[in-house]
């Protein structure tokens, strides 16, 4: 859905002038429309006395011409009947209306003039109007002749032009507009000067002096000539307490960084405003870390379902900073300002969310098309033709303008440290450097990168790889992926490469290249249930689902095709056709974010894989009445749901065909190894195929090429039968990997990189991360 067009709005100060200059515009122009109809008025009566007096002077020669016959009457009246100048002239009439005689001006006018003088009669006597037609403008004067008797014997009109009055009331109306508009402008132009100079100018020159105390680099008084003497006493109190407030953080950061071992959300703060500096962290991606979406007509708060947001969220909860990122939900304006930021989380603000606004028809190019139809397709090699379509990519590289406009909007002047995510925009980095060399530009590819022969389909390879290079740091989950992204940009690019240090230089800009497998927090850090509370939702969820009491095997996925789900149905299908020993005795629960769903490919998953399980539960209908051997649960499921259904599942199934980490994975092993209130810990069993990232991290899981079925279903069969003490040992193993390697270690070791990267490259000599991190994986 295209969201709404944002509302522009005017700075106050010129909202303050434009509404001083429409009053005094309204306040002028009713003064000079007074004094216009005045001056009409004035005319006018003038007009009338004139009249009169000719009137006067003419009645008794009329009186005697009505006296005679009619031609003998007009003979008798002569030349006196003929205007000058204004004057039309007069007209001669009959008590019944007849025209006796008249002007040679008048004569024309008689069809206006009738209708006037038959207006006379006994009670008015005398009648004076202007009138407005086709022929003009003209002012009349009637009066009744009366004879010797008293009696009416006709009437005398006298005619003036009176178009001049006209002429002169348009005139003084337009002399009063223009009039009007010189003084509004003349005070629009006062006021909003006036109100800029005094009290916006000197606003915004505080918020910029704030914004930077918050990043560390203002000068020590704020800005002079501020509106109110207090406020500049204040921000000097304030700006002391904040910089006392960030001194005794830094020394209680150092003291944290040389004491902790583990890291730790506080550890990776320390640690940050160790490697930053003065420095703003920026993230940027596709997908938001928290979405609005209207739900009976109220906003409604959505976390997207994303390793990426899962894997990022902590590391800018701890750091503070700015996410970029695509405002996709149908109430995020609602709840942003007016330049689309908003404070996260709502409950406990902790960094600051910059939505992009995407057009319907950028959104379907960009993301859907280039990037989903494309991009993704073809780093996974999973058989999905990629299709790359012109159209496509030109709304990808208007998509990606767009984000790396928002950054550079956002952090300004100031020195900032640029940590772009993913696929969806590969030409970030280049952009921003382009304009910003001084940035530290840190580039994370969150899928995998494939070989030179396949990524060689791209039709704009040169222009992504040029686009990527522009970071000072390219990170993958494995060393597999760098070896590849180097021969790629060996092949394809005119860059020179030194693989010595993994790096590559193009146009005298230089970019490491690096292995930094990503990870995850421990789920007591997302407040997530414990003890009887747990309990009593694990209960809820099997009696919603009609799960019954046995033991689960538990799926956590997009609905993607790169995640296996397919071959795990078929595995497990097999698996109870070789041990029907389990049946009713095991079930299989599969959680399936719909994802991508307008993509064809996509949509016809869903269908597939709903008639895949629905066929698999058939099969084995009779075997046990209210028992079904799979479980699919298509929706958007909250993280305390998916919690839930982690902790008490014996079997976790991971078999993605291609994936860069996957970290359902150390999900699962973070929620099964996490001890209890009573200090117990989680025997769950972890499947994980040898296609996925996480496989070279967690060697204790039971590993499995989900293409080979039979050795799948083996493998679920060894996970079900698997002694607890050999599941606790094995879980043990995977909970310490996953909590000394967690996601906090993975930020700080990126951070430290890109820091040092850009740091090295100024000083011509490249840093060599530690061998234990650049080997994390073959």
């Amino acid at each position: 859905m295209t969201p709404p067009q944002a509302r522009f709005r005017l700075p106050r100060s010129v909202r303050f002038g434009l509404i001083v200059a429409f009053l005094a515009a309204l306040g002028t122009g009713a003064i000079v429309w007074y004094q216009v109809q005045e001056e009409y008025r004035t005319s006018v009566e003038d007009l009338d006395r004139r009249a009169g007096v000719l009137l006067h002077r003419n009645t008794p020669a009329a009186r005697a011409a009505l006296l005679m016959p009619d031609q003998q009457a007009g003979a008798a009246m002569g030349d006196r009947l003929e205007g000058h100048s204004r004057l039309l002239g007069f007209a001669l009439l009959r008590p019944d209306g007849r025209l006796v005689a008249a002007g040679q001006a008048v004569t024309d006018l008689e069809p206006t003039l009738a209708p006037i003088v038959m207006r006379l009669g006994p009670v008015q006597s005398e009648v004076r109007e202007v009138v407005r037609n086709g022929a003009g403008t003209t002012h009349i004067l009637a009066s009744t002749i009366a004879g010797a008797d008293g009696q009416p014997i006709g009437s005398l009109a006298i005619l003036h032009d009176a178009l001049y009055l006209e002429n002169r009331l348009t005139r003084g109306m337009v002399r009063g507009l223009v009039l009007a508009l010189i003084v509004a402008g003349v005070l629009f132009v006062l006021t909003s000067g006036l109100a800029w100079a005094v009290f916006e100018r000197p606003m915004h020159a505080l918020a910029e002096w704030m914004r930077k105390l918050r990043f560390g680099g203002a000068p020590e008084l704020p800005p002079r000539g501020l509106p109110v003497s207090r406020l500049q006493d204040e921000s000097v109190h304030l700006a002391a307490s904040f910089r006392a407030a960030r001194s005794t953080e830094r020394e209680s950061a150092q003291t944290a960084t040389r004491s902790d071992k583990t890291w730790t959300r506080e550890r990776l703060r320390a640690h940050a405003l160790a490697a930053l500096g003065n420095d703003t962290l920026v993230v940027v991606s596709n997908r938001e870390p928290y979405m609005h979406q209207l739900q009976d007509g109220k906003p409604r708060l959505v976390r997207p379902a994303s390793g990426l947001v899962t894997g990022l969220d902590p590391v800018l909860k701890a750091c503070g900073g700015l996410w970029v990122a695509h405002g996709a939900g149908d109430a995020d304006r609602m709840m942003a300002d007016a330049k689309g930021c908003v404070s996260v989380p709502p409950d406990d603000p902790r960094y600051t969310l910059r939505r992009v606004w995407i057009t319907k028809e950028e959104d379907e190019g960009y993301y859907y098309g280039f990037s989903n139809e494309g991009l993704w397709p073809l780093c996974h090699l999973t058989h999905e033709r990629p299709l790359f379509r012109a159209a496509d990519w030109e709304q990808y590289v208007k998509a990606n303008q767009r984000f790396a406009d928002a950054v550079l909007d956002e952090v300004g002047k100031e020195s900032a440290v640029v940590m772009v995510q993913d696929y969806q925009l590969a030409l970030v980095p280049a952009i921003i450097k382009q304009r910003r060399p001084d940035l530290k530009v840190g580039l994370f590819w969150h899928i995998p990168w494939p070989n030179p022969e396949a990524f060689r389909i791209c039709p704009f390879r040169v222009e992504v790889l040029h686009g990527m290079l522009g970071a000072d740091l390219v990170g993958f989950h494995l060393q597999q992926h760098c070896n590849n992204f180097l021969d790629t940009v060996d092949r394809m690019v005119e860059a020179r490469l030194d693989w010595d240090q993994f790096s590559a230089e193009l146009r005298g800009h230089t970019t490491l290249v690096r292995p930094f497998p990503i990870s995850v927090q421990v789920w007591s850090e997302k407040h997530a249930a414990q003890g009887s509370d747990l309990a009593a939702q694990c209960r809820e969820l099997r009696h919603r689902f009609a799960i019954g009491d046995v033991p689960i095997g538990v799926g956590v996925d997009r609905i993607d095709y790169t995640k296996g789900i397919a071959e795990r149905f078929r595995a497990i299908e097999r698996f109870f056709e070789r041990n029907p020993s389990h049946r009713g005795r095991f079930s299989f629960v599969q959680l399936g974010a719909p994802s991508r769903t307008h993509i064809p490919r996509y949509r016809d998953l869903v269908t597939e894989l709903e008639a895949l399980a629905d066929a698999i539960n058939w099969k084995f209908k009779a075997d046990n009445a209210g028992w079904k051997p799979i479980h699919f649960l298509v929706a958007h499921h909250d993280g305390p749901t998916v919690y839930a259904f982690l902790t008490m599942a014996s079997v976790c199934i991971v078999s993605s065909l291609h994936d860069g980490m996957n970290l359902v994975a150390k999900e699962f092993v973070a929620a099964q190894g996490e001890p209890d209130a009573s200090g117990a810990t989680g025997d769950g069993v972890l499947i994980l195929s040898e296609f996925a990232g996480a496989a070279r991290d967690l060697s204790d899981a039971i590993i499995v090429n989900p293409y080979d079925t039979e050795e799948f279903a083996e493998a679920i069969r060894r996970a079900v039968e698997m002694p607890p003490e050999q599941r606790r040992e094995r879980m043990a193993k995977m909970y310490q990997q996953v909590t000394e390697n967690n996601i906090y270690r993975w930020a700080a070791d990126f951070l430290t990189a890109l820091t040092q990267a850009k740091a090295s490259a100024e000083s011509g000599t490249v840093v060599v991360p530690p061998a234990g991190r650049a080997a994390a994986a073959p």
